[in-house]
C-alpha cells in the first residue's frame, strides 16, 4: 500500500512535467485511472509545432537521469512506442548541467583514497563534458599522461533505485492488465534497463568492457582501437583512461583537412562493427557520432563503453543465415530461420511468413547499394515477425539499433558508399568458414565438446532413474522385471559407454583442433 502511494505521488508528479511539454498522451497508452492525466491537463501547454516524440524527448530530459536513460532504452524499441516515436528519442541528449567541482574532487579522493595532489600534476576543474550519469575532466597523471577522470554525479544511487521502482511498478500493473504485454514483456524491459544501469553505474564495469572490447578487436587488425584504462586510478564511481585527441567522426572536412580519406575510415568502421558482432559476439552499443574519434593515423578510437551488447553463438549464426537469405532472395530459408531460433512459434504458418519475408526484400531489390539499410531490413523483419507473435529478442533489437547508428555515420563520412558492402570480402569469408563444410565439421565438433562434459551427467541421471524404478517408494514393478531389466541395461551400458566414450574423444580432440584454428 505504502509503494503504491508513493508511486502515485510520483507519477502525478511526473504527469504534470509531461503536461507543461505537452506529452500527456503517453499516459493514454497506460492502464491507470484517468484522474491523473485530467487533473494534469489542466497544466498542458500546447505545442502544435514539435511532433509527439519531440515533445517527449523534452519532457524526458526534464524529469532526469532514470528516465534519459530510459528513453534512450525505448529508443530501440519501436516495436512498443512505434517508428515515430522511436526516430525521435534517438534525438535525445544524455547532457545535463555540471555538478560541482568540489563534489568531483571530494569523490576522487574519497574512492581513490589520496589528495589529488598526489595523484594529478594537473586535474582541470571545469569539466569536459557532463551527462546524466557522470561527468568527464582532463588530468595530468604523475607520470605525465594526459587522462580523461569520470566520475559519477553525487548521489546518482538513489535518484536510480527511486525510480526504477517506479518502472517495475507500472511494468507490474500492465502485465496485470493488458493482454499485449505477454508479447511485449514490459517487465523485462525494465529488467534489461535495470542491468544495464547497475553496469553504468559501477565504472569499474565499464572499464572491464572497455579492456574486453580492446583485448578482442587487437586481434582483427580493424583500425578500431579503444583508450587504455589506467586501472590504479580507477574504482566504483571514477573511471581513468588515456585521453583521445581526435577529430569527431561526423566533422568530415576536418579528417580531409589532416589528410585521411573519409573512406578509409568508413571501411574500418564497417569491418570494426562485423568484427565485434559476428566474430566476437561482443560490440559497442552506443556508436553514436559523440562517441566515435579519428585519430591522426587515421583509426577510429571509441569512448564510453556503459552500453555493450552481447550474442551468443546461435543468435549470430542466425542472424548471419538471415541476411545470407536476403543477399540470395531466398525467403523460404529466412521464414524457417525464424522458426529454428524459435522467434516465430512452430503453430504458425511458414509459407505464410515467407511471404511477408518476399514483401519486405522484394520493394529494394534493384535498389542502388548505397540506398539499402541493412538495418532497416532487420527492423522490418522483427515488425513483421512480431505480427507472427514473435516474442521480443531484446538482444537482437539493441544490435539492429547499433547497425542503424552506424549506416548514419557511414553516410555521413560518404553517402554514395554502402558500408556493408564495404565489408562484403570479410562477410564472405566468415559465411565459407561456418556454413561451409569446414562450418559444419566445427560446429559438429563443438556440439560434441559439449555432449562430452555432459555425457557423465547423463549416465548418473539414467541409473538414478533406474533406482527409482526399484525403490519401494517409486514406481511398483515386478521384482522379476526389475532383475531382467537392469542385467540387460548393465550388458547395454557397457557396450554404449565403450562406444559413447570413444567417440566423444574423437570429437572433443576434433573440436580442440578445430576450435584452436
Amino acid at each position: 500500500m505504502l509503494r503504491t502511494l508513493r508511486n502515485t505521488k510520483r507519477l502525478f508528479a511526473i504527469a504534470l512535467i509531461l503536461a507543461r511539454e505537452d506529452a500527456l498522451f503517453i499516459l493514454d497508452d497506460l492502464p491507470f485511472p484517468t484522474f491523473t492525466s485530467a487533473i494534469a491537463k489542466i497544466f498542458v501547454r500546447k505545442q502544435k509545432n514539435k511532433r509527439k516524440g519531440e515533445r517527449l524527448a523534452a519532457a524526458l530530459g526534464r524529469l532526469g537521469p532514470a528516465f534519459i536513460k530510459f528513453g534512450q532504452v525505448l529508443s530501440t524499441r519501436s516495436d512498443l512506442i512505434g517508428d515515430e516515436l522511436a526516430h525521435d528519442l534517438e534525438g535525445l541528449r544524455d547532457r545535463l548541467p555540471p555538478f560541482s567541482t568540489a563534489s568531483a574532487r571530494a569523490i576522487i579522493e574519497s574512492e581513490l583514497k589520496q589528495p589529488i595532489a598526489w595523484l594529478f600534476t594537473q586535474f582541470e576543474d571545469k569539466p569536459v563534458a557532463a551527462a546524466s550519469i557522470a561527468q568527464v575532466h582532463c588530468a595530468v597523471t604523475k607520470t605525465g599522461e594526459i587522462v580523461a577522470v569520470k566520475i559519477l554525479r553525487p548521489d546518482i544511487e538513489k535518484a536510480f533505485a527511486r525510480d526504477l521502482d517506479l518502472f517495475f511498478w507500472i511494468a507490474e500493473i500492465m502485465e496485470r492488465r493488458m493482454a499485449i504485454a505477454r508479447r511485449l514483456k514490459p517487465l523485462e524491459v525494465v529488467k534489461t534497463f535495470r542491468e544495464s544501469v547497475f553496469f553504468e553505474l559501477d565504472l569499474r564495469f565499464e572499464a572491464a568492457a572497455a579492456d574486453e572490447l580492446a583485448d578482442n578487436i587487437k586481434q582483427h587488425g580493424t583500425g578500431f582501437r579503444v583508450p587504455k584504462i589506467h586501472w590504479n586510478l580507477t574504482s566504483r564511481r571514477v573511471l581513468t583512461s588515456e585521453w583521445i585527441d581526435g577529430i569527431p567522426i561526423n566533422d568530415v572536412a576536418a579528417i580531409r583537412d589532416a589528410g585521411i580519406n573519409p573512406d578509409d575510415v568508413l571501411r574500418k568502421a564497417a569491418s570494426s562493427l562485423f568484427a565485434q558482432v559476428f566474430k566476437d559476439g561482443f560490440f559497442h552499443a552506443d556508436l553514436h557520432p559523440g562517441n566515435l574519434f579519428v585519430d591522426p593515423r587515421g583509426d577510429i578510437v571509441a569512448v564510453d563503453f556503459g552500453i555493450m551488447g552481447r550474442l551468443d553463438w546461435n543468435s549470430r549464426i542466425y542472424i548471419a543465415e538471415i541476411l545470407r537469405g536476403f543477399t540470395e532472395q531466398d525467403y523460404r530459408h529466412v521464414a524457417e530461420v525464424h522458426f529454428t531460433a524459435g522467434y516465430v512459434p512452430r503453430d504458425k504458418s511458414v509459407e505464410a511468413f515467407t511471404q511477408a519475408c518476399m514483401a519486405v526484400a522484394r520493394p529494394i531489390i534493384g535498389k542502388p547499394l548505397n540506398e539499402i539499410s541493412v538495418a532497416n531490413l532487420l527492423g522490418q523483419m522483427f515488425k513483421i515477425a512480431a505480427e507472427f507473435e514473435m516474442e521480443t529478442q531484446p538482444q537482437l533489437l539493441l544490435l539492429q539499433k547499433t547497425m542503424m547508428v552506424t549506416e548514419g555515420v557511414g553516410r555521413m563520412l560518404n553517402p554514395n558508399l554502402n558500408m556493408w558492402e564495404l565489408a562484403r570480402p570479410m562477410i564472405e569469408e566468415w559465411a565459407n568458414s561456418h556454413f561451409g563444410l569446414a562450418g559444419k565439421m566445427k560446429d559438429a565438433a563443438r556440439h560434441g565438446y559439449d555432449l562430452a562434459k555432459k555425457f557423465p551427467v547423463m549416465v548418473e541421471r539414467f541409473e538414478q532413474t533406474l533406482e527409482t524404478l526399484g525403490h519401494p517408494s517409486g514406481v511398483k514393478l515386478h521384482p522379476d522385471s526389475i532383475e531382467a531389466f537392469n542385467l540387460a541395461h548393465r550388458e547395454e551400458q557397457k557396450q554404449w559407454l565403450w562406444f559413447g566414450w570413444s567417440v566423444l574423444i574423437v570429437l572433443t580432440l576434433f573440436g580442440v583442433f578445430w576450435l584452436a584454428r
